[in-house]
C-alpha cells in the first residue's frame, strides 16, 4: 500500500532502522556518493545483480526502493543479493519516497517510512521466502522474456548488419591493436577477482587494455593504465579520462551521445562511435575490427540469465556481437573460480619447517650428517667469537 504524508505522532522502538537518506532513481550513480550506514533510496525496477552487489559493497543499513524489486517479467538476481546480505529491502514504496531530501534523518518499522513524524510512505519488506516466491512466478513467465528477446535480436540485425557483417561505421583511432591481444574490461560480474588472476598473463603479453566505462577505474585501480576507454561515460571517472587514454565515445544512432559533453568539458581529446547495443558491443566490435589477434573479455555478460538480468532490450545486440567475434574471443569472466588454492599460506609453511625438522632428525642420525652438523655448530662458533671480537675491540 502507498501513502501520502500523514502524521504519527508515536514509533514502536523494536525493529527501528534509522539512517541518513542518499537518493537517486540512478542506482549506478548512487552508489557513488553512498555511505556505510546510510539508507539508500532507488527508484529500480527488476533490480540487477551488478546493482544489488554495488550497493551491498557501500554498506547501507536499507534499501528504499520506490519500484518492484521483481517485477515478475523474469528472474531477476539483485534482491536475492540484497537479501542474503542482510540489507533490509523494501519495496514499491512510489513516488513520494524520492521526494526526500538529501541527507533527512530517515526512520523504518515494519515497511514503513518515516521522515522525523511524517510517514512518507509504506512498502514491502522482502524476505528470503518472499524473494523465493517472486523469483519461482517469475520463471514462469520467462517463456515471454525469451521471444521479446529472439525478436530483439533480430530487429538489431537488421538495423547493424553492415557494422556486424562489414565494419562499417567503425570510427579511426591512433591505439595499434593490430596483430596484439586486447583485455576488455567490463565493471561486471567477479571483474576484480579475474584482473588479479590476470595479472601474469598482462605482465608477460602487455595485451591493449580497454575499459568499458567504470572498467577503465577497475584498470587503474589494479594498479595499470587503460590504453581505450569506451563508452556512454555515466559511469567512468574524471581521474580515468584524464589518466591520457584515447577515449571513444558510445554515441545512438540518431547522433545523441549523452557521455560527449562531459568529455568535451574535460577537454580531453576523443573520437566518436555510433551504434546500437551496449558499450561492452562497442568495444569488442572496436578490437575486432582494428585486427585484434585476441580479444580477453573480463566481467562482460555471456549467459542468457545475465543477458535478462540487464533488464535492457538492448543486450540482444551482445548476444549478435559475441557470434560476431566468437573465434577470437576468449571470455575471462569468472577465471578466478577455475582453481582455487585447498592448501593456505599457513599450512604450506608449517609443511615446509615439518619437512626440514624431519630431515634434520634423519640427518643426525647418520655419521655424515652428524659430521655436518659438528663442523655447521664450529662455524658458527667461530662467526659468533669474531661478531663479540668486533664489539670487544671497540669498548
Amino acid at each position: 500500500m502507498r501513502s501520502s504524508l500523514r502524521k504519527r505522532s508515536a514509533l514502536p522502538e523494536p525493529g527501528v532502522v534509522a539512517g541518513s537518506a542518499r537518493v537517486d532513481p540512478r542506482t549506478k550513480a548512487l552508489t557513488k556518493r553512498l555511505k556505510p550506514g546510510d539508507i539508500a533510496v532507488i527508484d529500480h525496477e527488476d533490480l540487477d545483480r551488478v546493482s544489488a552487489e554495488a550497493l551491498v559493497a557501500c554498506q547501507p543499513i536499507a534499501v528504499l526502493n520506490a519500484a518492484r524489486s521483481t517485477s515478475g517479467r523474469y528472474p531477476n538476481l539483485g534482491p536475492e543479493i540484497l537479501v542474503g546480505a542482510g540489507v533490509p529491502l523494501i519495496d514499491d514504496l512510489g513516488a513520494d519516497v524520492m521526494a526526500i531530501a538529501e541527507g533527512h534523518r530517515l526512520r523504518i518499522v515494519d515497511g514503513s517510512v518515516y521522515d522525523g513524524d511524517d510517514l512518507v510512505a509504506e512498502g514491502v519488506e522482502q524476505t528470503a521466502a518472499t524473494v523465493a516466491l517472486a523469483m519461482e512466478e517469475a520463471r514462469a513467465g520467462l517463456s515471454v522474456q525469451l521471444e521479446s528477446f529472439a525478436a530483439n535480436t533480430m530487429d538489431y540485425l537488421r538495423r547493424e548488419r553492415d557494422l556486424l557483417l562489414d565494419g562499417v561505421g567503425v570510427p579511426d583511432i591512433t591505439t595499434e591493436i593490430d596483430g596484439r591481444q586486447v583485455l576488455i574490461v567490463v565493471r561486471g560480474y567477479h571483474y576484480k577477482e579475474d584482473l588479479v588472476t590476470l595479472r601474469p598473463y598482462i605482465r608477460e603479453y602487455r595485451p591493449v587494455l580497454i575499459g568499458v566505462d567504470g572498467g577503465a577505474d577497475a584498470i587503474l585501480d589494479a594498479g595499470w593504465k587503460p590504453d581505450l576507454i569506451v563508452g556512454d561515460m555515466d559511469s567512468v571517472s574524471d581521474r580515468a579520462l584524464g589518466c591520457g587514454a584515447e577515449v571513444v565515445v558510445h554515441a545512438y544512432r540518431d547522433g545523441r551521445a549523452p557521455g560527449l559533453e562531459r568529455v568535451a568539458a574535460l577537454g580531453v581529446p576523443h573520437v566518436v562511435f555510433p551504434a546500437t547495443g551496449t558499450s561492452e558491443d562497442v568495444a569488442m566490435l572496436l578490437a575486432d575490427d582494428k585486427g585484434a589477434e585476441l580479444i580477453v573479455a573480463v566481467g562482460t555478460h555471456a549467459t542468457l540469465v545475465e543477458f535478462l538480468d540487464k533488464g535492457r532490450s538492448g543486450m540482444a545486440s551482445t548476444f549478435l556481437t559475441r557470434l560476431r567475434v566468437g573465434s577470437k574471443l576468449v571470455d575471462a569472466k569468472g577465471v578466478s573460480r577455475l582453481y582455487r588454492h585447498r592448501i593456505s599460506n599457513l599450512q604450506l609453511t608449517l609443511l615446509v619447517l615439518a619437512g626440514l625438522l624431519a630431515l634434520g632428525v634423519a640427518l643426525a642420525a647418520t655419521s655424515a650428517g652428524q659430521t655436518l652438523f659438528g663442523l655447521t655448530g664450529a662455524r658458527f662458533d667461530d662467526f659468533t667469537s669474531w661478531v663479540g671480537s668486533l664489539f670487544g675491540g671497540n669498548a
